[in-house]
This record gives structure tokens, C-alpha cells and sequence, in this order.
């Protein structure tokens, strides 16, 4: 073979040249590979920054170590941690990197403002943010000019001389929704549209606000018209709540919720219609999910663990309230093993314990303050055989405590008052007690009622009165009752009955037989506070009546006592217009009076100015004397008659 030409010839070689360029990237080559490449920045969005961190030494660090490991580690697994250290002692932020940036996000979202002690309060970021605000631009760009947006007198309601409520009706199964101005003779339309709402409607808490539910989202509508004020897009919405002050609302969904982007709960500003924050959702079985102090400027939730106050959080795994008349939260925690369970009140943003009471052998409570925030109630179910004890406390020193050895059926507070009522036993023999919480603490039982048809209880929001009723199962059993003697002022029935509503002056009640509860009889009645009936009402395939919330007034107490000392002046004058208005007639002829007086008024107001502005004239055709300074003294007139024969007429009377 070596003989062969072929192999005579040089061998190839593959070497490159000295002043070869590959010219072929890495990218074209090992495609597949190079897409999997770290980049510089991959697993920062896993990574925050906690700053306020305790400067400690070695003898210490490992404590704190195990504390910041505790409280983070509840947001998910925590793949490696930096702290820094200067001379020995930390320098008081560390770096903790998270398996997962969701983790990361649920982190800064709960740990951010947790106050650790008196002196260090945890400010956490994700460690992207401190690129995104360097980044700022600091040229200042002048936001564009809105144009305003006139949607009429958002209020005129409350400006009507009858003094007239509204409310809203749902019917035909939700295909028409009405608003009617309330009156004792018959109600009086003000709006009415068909599919105006998908499914039902909300009152805003001061009545501002209809809110109407879509498959895209809610709608807000107000001023005399009911035009369309706001509206916000989310997907399948189905709950709503408004903030006390009406500035935000909250919407549920359970279609849109990512774990990229939590959109199950959404905080919205009425005012913009922009959205504030997003929240994720495990369950809505508790609606609302969140709870707004009285003037809408704290705001809480409960998830697992864990109670979040403005992103502060409190260990609890049980539930908490409001209070209606300052920044308190009560809330209770459950016994653990040896720890008794414990009820708190805290005062926000402070954190001050204000009062701490333990409890045993605890099942359940149930928090239920008086509308003022007087008086804190907790319903307490206790083992064995689950029997019921109430306790009453205040936000006060006060402490008072009453048992109970039947079940609890209902418990309601007086909304302007110290008295609560309670309903007890078992059917059919359900009692109704009366109670009254004096300055001094002690409980005093005012009155029982025995064998009561009746399951829930519904004071006026004015107090005083009240109504127990037996809906739905019980047949619509009714009681009208005076509680400053605790008499029964009239005991009716409203058959299947299945919702009742004060109006906002407890002046009138509404029962009504639900389309959604009940398929037959569907209609609402209207009665006195004290129980007569004023008008039924039949709606085809009726669903839902809510009465409209009226503002709070604008009056000082002393100014409500002068009114309520001179009522029986004023009521002279209502009893007068009452009356009137009994026959249509009646209100024609004084609606027809009164455009008159308001024409007579216009008149004289054109002729006076006038005269006014014929002054002059007069002064020059009368030689400068001005008469009417001499009309006007009546001390200088004469008074003299002259009589003129104007005819004669002569009848003849006849032969008599």
C-alpha cells in the first residue's frame, strides 16, 4: 500500500492560520445550551433586603439568627441568607433569598412594617427595587389637566321637603330594578330600568352609591339621574364592600386570582377608579375579607396565622372586629395545649393593649360590638355539652359577666342605647330576654317573654323599638316591641317571610317573601315602628328591597336637644301636611298653591326692582320730591273717602 499513489500524497491538516477569525457565535452553535445560560440576574426577584435589623455581636447572633429565620420562613422555604458585618457586629440589614419570587413578594407584602420591638420596625423590599428607583428619572413631567366631570348634587335626596327615603327594588327575577321614593300612601318611582344589575345591587354605606354587578365588573351610579359614576373592570366579580368613608371599595372574584399576579381581591379608589392593591384569596366563606376601622383609614385581614393590620402583623387564628366608634380591634385567640384562650383589645396604630381577658374550655366566640362602640359583647361557647356564656366587656376598665345555661339563638345590641336583647332555648319554647348594662357594670334583667316564634332580632337603627321575627322555617312570625317598658306593641305575620329592613329613620319596617328564598307569594309589606300595616306590595318574582343609607347629620348634640325639646311645635305642622296628604285631592290643590305663592314671589321680586330702577324717572317728573319716602312714613297719611253714584236699578216686586 505504500506503493499506492493515493497515499503518496500529504496528509490534510486541520490546524487554523495564525491570522484566522472565527466568525461563528456561540449562540448558533449550542442554541439549545446557551438558552439555559445563567444570566447575571437571575434570582434576584428571590431575593429581599430586610433593613432595621438589631446591630449585634457574636454572643448574640445566632438568637437573633433563629427569631428573623422563624418569622420569615413562614413565607416560604429560605435557600440562603447574607449577613453583613462591620468590627464584628452586624450592620443591620441582611439579604434572604427565597426558593421562588412569589415567596419573595409574600414577604415584603406581610413582613414589611412588623415591629419586632420598641426600637426596630422591619422595612423589607425585594432586592429589584433599589434598580427600579435609581432609575427614576429626575425631570418632573407635568401631570395632564382632567376635565371635571359634573354628576349633579350627589345628595339631593336627603333635600326632599317630605323628607321621603328611598330604596331599592329588585324583580322579575332580577330583570327590572326599581328606585323608590318611600311614602305611607304609595310609593313614589324615581328610576326604574330593566337589567340594570346581573345579579343584585349595594347601597355605599352614606347612600352615595348605587353599586350594579356585571360579568366585567361594577358599576357606580349616583346624582339625580342615576348616572354612571365609576366603573371597575374584574372579571366575574360576585362580592362587593365599601369603606366606612365610601373613598375605596373592594371587590371579590373567584376567576382571576394567579399566583404571578394576585387579582381575587381588588382594592379600588372610587374617586380615580385606579387600582390600589391586588390580594390573594383561599376562601371568601367569610365575606367581608377585609375590616375597616370606623373612619376607613385602617383596614385588616385574617389569613392562616396571621392578622395584618395595614401590613402589621398579629399572631391569631380565630377572628376579629372593629370597633364602630374608634381605631380598636378586639380580637380572640384559641386555646393552645396550656394556654388558656385570650381576648384583646388593642388601640391602632399604637398597638396598646387597652384590655386582656383569658378564657377556658373555649369552643367559639363570637364578637359583637354596640353600634357606638360602647360596649363589646363576646358570645363564648364553652365545653362540655357546648354551653353558651355571654360576657359583656367594655372598652373601658368595666367588666361585666352573665351565663346563660340554654343555647343561644340571637343577640343584638341597642344601636344608640345600653340595652341588649337575647333569644334562647330550643324550639318551641324560645325565650326573648331584655337586658340592661348599667354604668357601674351590673347586668339587670329588664324582661322575658316565654315561647316566642322567633329566630333573629332586628332593633330600629334610632333604638328603643325592635322586632322579633321567625323567617323562612318559622313562618314569618312577627313582634313589635317597645322596649322603655318592654310591652308588646302588636304581634302579626307575614307567611314565609324571609328578610326584614329598617329605614333609616326606624320609622318604618319591611318584611318581605324573597323570589331567591321562597318561589311563591313573592311581595314586601310596609308597617309602622309600631307594627300597622300601611301597604303590600305584590312584585312579580320579587328578590331584594334595601332601603337607602342616609349621611351621617351634620348637627351638634345641643342642636338635637333644642329640636327634640320643641318636636311637639314642629309636629303640629307634619301632623297638618300628614293629613293633607291623605287624598290626592288634598295634594293637588296644595301643590297647586304653592306654585302659585312661588309665582306671586317671582312677580313681586321682578316689581320691586323695578321700582328700583325707576327711581330716578320719578325724582325728575316729580320735582325732586321723592315720594316714596312719604309712602313710606304712615304717620303722614290722611285717610279720606269719596263715593260716586255709579247706577239705579228699579225692581218691581209685584201685587203683595
Amino acid at each position: 500500500m505504500a506503493d499506492d499513489p493515493e497515499y503518496d500524497e500529504e496528509e490534510p491538516s486541520f490546524s487554523d492560520s495564525e491570522d484566522y477569525v472565527d466568525d461563528i457565535e456561540e449562540d448558533e452553535l449550542l442554541s439549545d445550551l446557551m438558552r439555559e445560560k445563567p444570566l447575571e440576574a437571575d434570582g434576584i426577584d428571590s431575593v429581599v433586603v430586610v433593613d432595621n435589623v438589631p446591630q449585634v455581636g457574636p454572643e448574640r447572633l445566632e438568637k437573633l439568627k433563629n427569631v428573623v429565620n422563624k418569622i420569615f420562613s413562614k413565607f416560604g422555604k429560605i435557600t440562603n441568607e447574607f449577613w453583613p458585618m462591620d468590627n464584628g457586629m452586624t450592620k443591620g440589614y441582611i439579604f434572604l433569598e427565597y426558593l421562588a419570587p412569589t415567596q419573595a413578594q409574600e414577604a415584603v407584602k406581610n413582613a414589611d412594617g412588623y415591629k419586632l420591638d420598641k426600637q426596630h420596625t422591619f422595612r423589607v423590599n425585594v432586592f429589584t427595587d433599589f434598580d427600579k428607583y435609581m432609575n427614576i428619572s429626575d425631570e418632573w413631567e407635568t401631570p395632564e389637566k382632567q376635565d371635571f366631570k359634573d354628576f349633579g348634587n350627589m345628595r339631593h335626596w336627603t333635600e326632599d321637603p317630605d323628607c321621603r327615603d328611598h330604596f331599592s327594588v329588585i324583580y322579575e327575577s332580577g330583570e327590572r330594578t326599581a328606585i323608590y321614593a318611600n311614602d305611607a300612601k304609595e310609593s313614589i318611582t324615581v328610576e326604574e330600568r330593566a337589567r340594570w344589575t346581573e345579579t343584585y345591587v349595594r347601597w355605599s354605606p352614606k347612600g352615595t352609591y348605587l353599586a350594579t354587578f356585571h360579568q366585567r365588573g361594577i358599576a357606580l351610579w349616583g346624582g339625580e339621574k342615576f348616572k354612571q359614576i365609576q366603573r371597575f373592570s374584574h372579571q366575574g366579580v360576585s362580592l362587593i364592600d365599601f369603606s366606612p368613608c365610601e373613598r375605596y371599595v373592594v371587590t371579590f372574584s373567584p376567576l382571576m386570582d394567579t399566583k404571578e399576579d394576585p387579582q381575587a381581591i381588588i382594592i379600588w379608589d372610587i374617586l380615580t377608579g385606579q387600582k390600589k392593591r391586588g390580594f390573594h384569596c383561599e376562601s371568601s366563606a367569610h365575606w367581608p375579607i377585609f375590616k375597616w376601622s370606623h373612619d376607613g383609614k385602617f383596614f385588616a385581614r385574617m389569613t392562616q396565622d396571621t392578622l395584618s393590620i395595614y401590613e402589621a402583623p398579629v399572631s391569631l387564628q380565630s377572628d376579629f372586629s372593629w370597633s364602630p366608634g374608634d381605631n380598636v380591634i378586639a380580637y380572640w385567640v384559641p386555646e393552645d395545649k396550656d394556654i388558656p384562650a385570650r381576648v384583646t383589645l388593642s388601640q391602632m396604630p399604637t398597638r396598646e393593649e387597652i384590655r386582656v381577658r383569658n378564657l377556658f374550655n373555649v369552643v367559639d366566640c363570637k364578637l359583637h360590638w354596640q353600634r357606638n362602640g360602647d360596649y363589646l359583647c363576646v358570645k363564648v361557647d364553652r365545653t362540655p355539652k357546648g354551653t353558651p356564656v355571654r360576657k359583656n366587656e367594655e372598652a373601658h376598665p368595666l367588666l361585666c359577666r352573665l351565663s346563660l345555661a340554654e343555647g343561644i339563638i340571637a343577640f343584638a345590641w341597642e344601636p344608640n342605647g345600653s340595652k341588649f336583647a337575647v333569644l334562647h332555648g330550643e324550639s318551641p319554647r324560645i325565650n326573648s330576654s331584655f337586658y340592661h348594662v348599667k354604668n357601674n357594670g351590673k347586668i339587670d334583667l329588664i324582661k322575658s317573654f316565654d315561647k316566642q316564634q322567633a329566630n333573629s332580632i332586628f332593633w330600629s337603627p334610632q333604638g328603643q323599638f325592635l322586632v322579633l321575627a321567625g323567617l323562612r322555617s318559622m313562618n314569618g312570625a312577627l313582634a313589635f316591641v317597645d322596649t322603655s317598658d318592654c310591652t308588646m306593641m302588636n304581634i302579626a305575620e307575614h307567611y314565609m317571610a324571609s328578610d326584614v329592613e329598617w329605614d333609616p329613620t326606624g320609622r318604618y319596617v319591611v318584611t318581605s317573601v324573597s323570589w331567591w328564598s321562597h318561589k311563591v307569594d313573592n311581595a314586601y309589606w310596609l308597617w309602622t315602628f309600631q307594627g300597622r300595616l300601611l301597604q303590600k306590595n305584590n312584585k312579580d318574582r320579587f328578590c331584594q328591597l334595601l332601603w337607602r343609607p342616609r349621611p351621617a347629620t351634620l348637627l351638634g348634640v345641643e342642636e338635637i336637644k333644642v329640636i327634640k325639646k320643641d318636636l311637639k311645635k314642629y309636629s303640629k305642622i307634619f301632623e297638618q301636611k300628614d293629613r293633607l296628604s291623605q287624598s290626592k285631592a288634598s295634594k293637588e290643590l296644595v301643590d297647586k298653591r304653592r306654585a302659585m305663592m312661588d309665582e306671586y314671589r317671582l312677580y313681586r321680586e321682578a316689581a320691586v326692582q323695578t321700582l328700583l330702577e325707576q327711581k330716578d324717572l320719578r325724582l325728575e317728573l316729580r320735582g325732586g320730591v321723592d315720594t316714596d319716602e312719604l309712602d313710606s312714613n304712615v304717620e303722614d297719611w290722611e285717610e279720606e273717602t269719596i263715593e260716586f253714584f255709579i247706577n239705579e236699578e228699579i225692581i218691581p216686586l209685584g201685587d203683595l
